[in-house]
C-alpha cells in the first residue's frame, strides 16, 4: 500500500515515514501544501496523511482542492483539538481526524481502517475459501497454517484481497507497492505472483493476460 505523508515539520516527518516503512507501506513525502498537492493529484495513493498547519497551503486548502474529484481516505493530523476544528476538518472531506500527540499504534490502526473501508471491507479478517488474511496483524493463513511472506509478498496479495473479483493492472500494482524512490524491475510482479501461488496454492490469483491479476 503506497501513502503520502504531508507534513511539514522534519523531525516528525522523518519518524512518521520510517514509522510507515517498518509497517511494509510505500512511503512519498511532501513539506509543505502545495508539495502535497501536486503529489496528490499526480500520483494515485491509498491514503493520505494531511497536517493541517501546512505552509504554501494548509490542510483545509488542499482538501478543497482535491475533493470531490479525488476519493483516496484522508487521515488529518493536527495539534488544534477542538471539536470545531474537527468539525471543519470532515466537512472539507477529511475522512478521519487524529490529534497530535498521537500514538503510533492508534495512527497505523486508523489507516488500516481507512484503506479497508476505501475498498469495501469492515473485517480486519477477509476469509477466501481456504485463506485467511488478517489485515491487523498482518498475516495470511492457509487452513489454519501460517504462511510465512516476504514484505512485498504481503502487500502484493493484501491489494489484490482488497480488490476481490476486479482486475488490477501491472501498472496499478506498482503504483501502489513501490513509493517514488525506488527502481522496480520490469519482472518483479511475476517473480512474486510466482512465490505466492507457490505458498498458497495456484488458483488464488488468476491471470487475467494482457490485462492484469485478479482473486476470484
Amino acid at each position: 500500500m503506497r501513502i503520502l505523508l504531508v507534513e511539514d515539520d522534519p523531525q516528525l516527518r522523518r519518524s512518521l515515514a520510517a514509522t510507515l516503512r517498518e509497517e511494509n507501506y510505500a512511503v512519498d513525502v511532501a513539506g509543505d501544501g502545495e508539495e502535497g498537492l501536486e503529489k496528490a493529484q499526480d500520483y494515485e495513493y491509498d491514503a493520505i496523511l494531511l497536517d493541517v498547519m501546512l505552509p504554501r497551503l494548509d490542510g483545509w486548502q488542499v482538501l478543497d482542492r482535491l475533493r470531490p474529484a479525488d476519493s483516496t481516505p484522508v487521515l488529518m493530523l493536527t495539534a488544534r483539538d477542538t471539536v470545531r476544528d474537527r468539525v471543519k476538518g470532515l466537512d472539507h472531506g477529511a475522512d478521519d481526524y487524529l490529534a497530535k500527540p498521537f500514538d503510533s499504534e492508534e495512527l497505523l490502526a486508523r489507516l488500516r481502517a481507512l484503506i479497508r473501508r476505501a475498498a469495501g471491507q469492515t473485517c480486519s479478517r477477509i476469509e477466501i475459501r481456504a485463506l485467511t488474511l488478517d489485515t491487523a496483524a498482518r498475516t495470511a493463513t492457509v487452513s489454519g497454517r501460517l504462511i510465512a511472506l516476504t514484505a512485498r509478498e504481503y502487500g502484493l496479495l493484501e491489494y489484490l484481497v482488497l480488490h476481490r473479483g476486479k482486475v488490477v493492472t501491472r501498472t496499478a500494482l506498482y503504483d501502489h507497492l513501490f513509493d517514488e524512490e525506488e527502481n522496480s524491475l520490469s519482472n518483479l510482479l511475476d517473480v512474486h505472483i510466482s512465490n505466492l501461488r507457490k505458498k498458497l496454492g495456484v488458483e488464488l490469483i488468476k491471470t487475467r493476460r494482457g490485462h492484469g491479476y485478479i482473486v476470484p
